[in-house]
């Protein structure tokens, strides 16, 4: 939210920009106090939960009232809206240029009303006096003459059969014509193509005698062939009998404010960086496609965002990344040059393609296609060249069937689908994956209040000698107390605590409740000391801090750091971009490392033998080989065996994984193996029952 002070700086700056455009009508103090009210009533609409057009048009109107009618202050005035109410209000951009449209449009409106009623009054006293002239009232001629001719805004007056008979200097100069060009003319010649139907019956009215007064924007051709617009009122003159006998007609200049008003609708409505139509316009579009009552209209959608943009921007710079936006615009700009295709950007690198009355998925698809082909070729944005994929969530679809904001939810759901399927590809809308990938959204969506309402906790399970059955060690496992789904373990969420980036302040939480748990083992059972293992996913392991947050919870728990165990994926461990750097760091300090689920990756003991690592956990898989009762030398046993006896040539122990069976455990033990953790020991548990474990020594 925006400062009291951010406001009292907006409302001096926009006094001073006042006072300097030009005559002010009152003293400093006066407009001091109005610039004061009128700030406060814009904090209001730009704070406002719902949008008011009114109450931001209020301002402009009145500042018209204030009599602060130069030009130069409305443009003043829109120009400071747009580069200080967003800081001293705290408004979102889309807010402002609603503001800056509102405004301009009520100083608009009160010009109108203000020139409405002095073109009435003048209208009136025309009128009168041309009443007064007919009735042979001659004497009233000069003053006819000197209303008709002196007036500021253009007068022309036409017969019934719309031949122009008089015009004033005003009209002439407005037209680029002389006073007697003017009048060889008729009425229809002044027609423009962007005349509304309705004004020409309007006319016919007026002459006819139906109507007495018309009122209307109408745009006009100059004699050079420019475009004027301007506000025309028309009226009608009868004669004494009540006939009608001329018509009136009264234009001003509107040019400068309607080309004004387009440009705020434009802001309002266009992307600014890449001139597409923005999320508004592209809603509007939707609204009105939904809107149109045909039962058999259909619409496609193609939503899509570039795949890996964000490494453009922090590799190249926003100013490469910004252009490369452009770029991308321009060709889909190409993509969606058919009737009825739209091509919109929604917000950073996502854009949409809008097919309207499509002509079936086969439709959508190809433009999925040609789109992918044409935004996969290079760029060449100043001294860079580069290639950028993009991923495309296509949805077509009957009107009657979904909404605008069920169609929107389908394509961004679908999009995100084409994302975790590869990138660079389009994927079409299937309702049942949808709803899979619903529930998806629904579990990410939740994780980060789901920390903070403390809904996750730790179990415990035992890792075992399997020589003398003692406790060695427990593996910290996470789980989820879901207030709807129940308990959830790590296999339902973690990958999208990895996606959503919560999985680092998550991370950090597991390791700080792990340790201070194990510190408090070693503080009650100082003779059984028992090693806590806490799983580091790769987002852990790359991040710079990872060594100095490890040191910070050891020194808060109090707790050895060599019964800690870090514990990681082969594959994450094997990385030669990996984070060895801060596994050495902490396997210096006493940490142990750990690789887990040893075997399902590409494992190379030449490498390994280089790492910090002191444990191998062997993967599921091969221990489960182990379960035939027929025993010999079958394979599985022969490459658990050689994987112990290297482990063990360099100096690193082996802990079996998924021992369910004593069979298992027994041949294990004979092949050498060091621990095992299974269900045939213990299944995960709470702390107080390790502590029990603890007291009897031994797991049975």
């Amino acid at each position: 939210m925006g400062s009291q002070g951010g406001l009292t700086d907006f409302a001096a700056c926009w006094r001073r920009l006042v006072a300097h455009e030009g005559f002010v009508p009152m003293d400093l103090g006066g407009l001091d106090a109005l610039l004061g009210r009128l700030t406060d009533r814009l904090a209001e609409a730009a704070r406002a939960e719902a949008f008011d057009p009114g109450a931001a048009g209020a301002v402009g109107s009145a500042l018209v009232g204030a009599h602060l009618t130069e030009p130069a202050v409305l443009a003043a005035t829109v120009s400071l809206i747009g580069t200080h109410l967003a800081a001293a209000a705290g408004a979102a951009p889309d807010r402002i240029v609603a503001i800056q449209a509102a405004v301009a449009a009520g100083y608009a409106a009160a010009i109108r009303d203000a020139t409405m009623a002095e073109q009435e009054l003048l209208g009136r006293s025309v009128l009168s006096a041309h009443a007064s002239a007919e009735r042979a009232l001659r004497s009233s001629e000069a003053r006819l003459r000197a209303v008709f001719h002196g007036a500021a805004i253009g007068i022309g007056v036409s017969t019934m059969d719309g031949r122009i008979v008089q015009v004033n200097q005003a009209f002439a100069d407005l037209l680029g014509y002389t006073a007697e060009e003017m009048c060889s003319l008729v009425v229809p010649q002044l027609s423009h193509p962007e005349d509304p139907p309705e004004m020409w019956k309007m006319y016919e009215a007026l002459i006819s005698g139906v109507q007495d007064h018309v009122r209307m924007e109408k745009a006009y051709y100059r004699k050079d062939g420019a475009v004027v617009w301007t506000d025309l009122t028309a009226s009608l003159i009868r004669d004494e009998a009540g006939a009608p006998e001329f018509t009136i007609a009264m234009v001003q200049d509107i040019t400068d404010r309607r080309r004004l008003k387009r440009r705020l609708e434009y802001q309002a409505t266009h992307d600014p960086l890449t001139g597409l139509p923005n999320r508004t316009m592209v809603g509007d579009q939707l609204e009105r496609i939904f809107d149109t009552g045909d039962p058999d209209a259909r619409v496609g959608l193609c939503y899509l965002d570039l795949d890996g943009f964000k490494r453009v921007n922090d590799t190249l710079g926003h100013q490469v990344g910004d252009e490369l936006l452009v770029a991308v615009a321009q060709r889909l700009r190409t993509c969606a040059a058919g009737l009825g295709q739209l091509a919109g950007r929604m917000s950073g690198d996502e854009f949409v393609l809008l097919v309207e009355q499509s002509r079936g998925p086969a439709e959508l698809t190809a433009l999925a296609e040609k789109t992918l082909a044409v935004l996969a070729e290079p760029y060449q944005l100043g001294q860079h060249r580069m290639r950028v994929s993009a991923s495309i969530g296509v949805v077509e679809s009957n009107v009657r069937t979904t909404s605008p904001a069920e169609l929107m939810k389908a394509a961004d759901l679908t999009l995100y689908v084409a994302k975790s399927e590869g990138r660079s590809r389009f994927v079409m809308y299937d309702a049942d994956r949808n709803a899979r990938q619903a529930a998806r959204y629904e579990l990410a969506a939740a994780l980060p209040d789901a920390l903070d309402r403390n809904e996750f906790s730790l179990v415990y399970q035992p890792l075992v000698g399997l020589a003398d059955q003692r406790l060695t060690g427990v593996e910290a496992l996470l789980r989820w107390q879901h207030p709807v789904l129940g308990e959830l373990t790590p296999d339902s969420f973690i990958t999208l605590a990895e996606e959503t980036g919560i999985i680092l302040p998550l991370g950090r939480w597991v390791l700080e409740q792990a340790c201070g748990q194990a510190a408090e083992w070693a503080r009650c059972f100082p003779r059984s000391p028992v090693s806590v293992s806490v799983n580091i996913t790769v987002s852990q392991a790359h991040e710079p801090t990872l060594p100095a947050e490890v040191e910070s919870i050891l020194a808060r728990t109090g707790l050895d750091p060599s019964l800690l165990v870090l514990e990681l994926t082969e594959s994450a461990i094997m990385d030669t971009n990996g984070p060895l750097q801060a596994l050495a760091s902490l396997a210096e300090r006493g940490i142990r490392i750990a690789i887990d689920d040893f075997g399902t990756g590409y494992s190379n003991f030449a490498y390994l033998r280089r790492l910090p690592v002191h444990t191998l956990k062997l993967a599921g898989p091969f221990v489960d080989g182990l379960r035939d009762p027929a025993g010999g030398d079958s394979v599985d046993e022969l490459i658990v065996e050689t994987i112990i006896r290297l482990a063990h040539a360099i100096g690193i122990s082996v802990t079996a994984e998924a021992v369910e069976t004593r069979l298992q455990a027994d041949r294990l033990r004979a092949l050498g193996c060091d621990t095992g953790q299974g269900w045939l020991f213990a299944r995960p548990m709470l702390p107080a029952r390790v502590a029990d474990l603890l007291r009897d020594g031994t797991v049975s």
